[in-house]
């Protein structure tokens, strides 16, 4: 019996690129179909993450056009990763497989056949990974591989290259279910949950249309939070940075004594207030780190949800057919 697949689309402000890449999306599970490689019954799963435009809209638009086409609208704006986590544990008791990708066109919507092959061979995840970085422009190249590059040092297990363009079986997704902290960072998660892993690679393109909703400030977001919500390590660097720095005054006072003592000692007001610039510097900042860390512990203990439903363009209770 071929499998049910899912295809789970986060949008937010998408309305300029929907027209454009739904059809596609729907293209490739006809596609899949024709090949025998995935049951008639699959869907493309869109998720509306509180657009302020017309993608709502479009989106029930489409699920009356077709009934391959299916929405779910988030009460407010919660972020990428929840939307997309929203749409995966919605997903997740009624097919066996989910694709997640993004709305914009940019990642080869063709790498979903292999992703298909892969499962069929036994893959519970499928990670898309880009070949290569040549259509960036250098700023871009340099601050996403330095972003793979930190969370590794970080002690963050991820993919190199790896965005949160997957396919999950959904056993593994059954699995992932039991992760409950609110501070989500999939791309730091997935490969927690194990299972058999593989990867297929791409060549990324240009955005369809619109414009991008990932600049620059929140890429270092989104690196922050992986690295609180995944890693200890920046406190264990605190810890030994202040035992280096508690070492060296240690050394420093008795050097200043024992000046002191053979009446060699000179004022030294500009060397007393670099130290103490210094030292209030690296204090405040590992106080702030460490208040990360105490934040994200605040909201954790809260146990809000992470995302909402606030509508469906289908019947909450139709599970669908597998």
């Amino acid at each position: 019996m071929n499998p049910v697949l899912y295809i789970v689309i986060p949008c937010y402000n998408e309305e300029e690129v929907l027209p454009i890449t739904a059809p596609m999306f729907l293209e490739k599970i006809r596609s899949l179909t024709e090949k025998g490689k995935i049951s008639e019954n699959s869907r493309v799963l869109f998720v509306n993450d509180g657009s302020k435009d017309k993608t709502w809209e479009i989106i029930q638009n489409l699920s009356k056009q077709d009934e391959h086409y299916r929405g779910i609208c988030l009460s407010r704006n919660r972020g990428h990763q929840n939307a997309l986590l929203a749409g995966l544990m919605e997903a997740k008791d009624k097919c066996d497989i989910t694709i997640s990708i993004d709305c914009d066109g940019q990642d080869d919507i063709n790498a979903m056949d292999q992703m298909v092959d892969e499962y069929l061979n036994g893959c519970d995840i499928v990670y898309g990974v880009r070949s290569s970085r040549k259509k960036d422009s250098f700023f871009k190249r340099t601050t996403a591989q330095g972003f793979y590059k930190l969370m590794a040092a970080m002690g963050v297990e991820t993919v190199y290259n790896h965005a949160d363009y997957r396919l999950i079986s959904s056993r593994a997704l059954k699995e992932f279910a039991n992760f409950k902290e609110v501070n989500i960072f999939l791309r730091g998660m997935i490969p927690l949950v194990g299972f058999k892993s593989t990867s297929v690679y791409y060549e990324r393109n240009e955005r369809l249309a619109g414009k991008s909703h990932y600049p620059l400030r929140k890429m270092l977001a989104l690196a922050f939070d992986g690295i609180t919500s995944l890693s200890v390590k920046p406190i264990r660097l605190i810890t030994a940075f202040g035992t280096i720095v508690a070492f060296l005054s240690f050394v420093g006072i008795i050097w200043s004594v024992v000046i002191a003592i053979i009446g060699k000692s000179v004022a030294g007001w500009a060397s007393l207030t670099s130290i103490l610039c210094f030292l209030g510097g690296v204090q405040l900042m590992s106080l702030g780190i460490i208040g990360e860390y105490v934040g994200k512990i605040y909201l954790e203990t809260k146990q809000r949800p992470r995302f909402i439903v606030s509508e469906r363009t289908y019947n909450e209770d139709e599970n669908g057919e597998k």
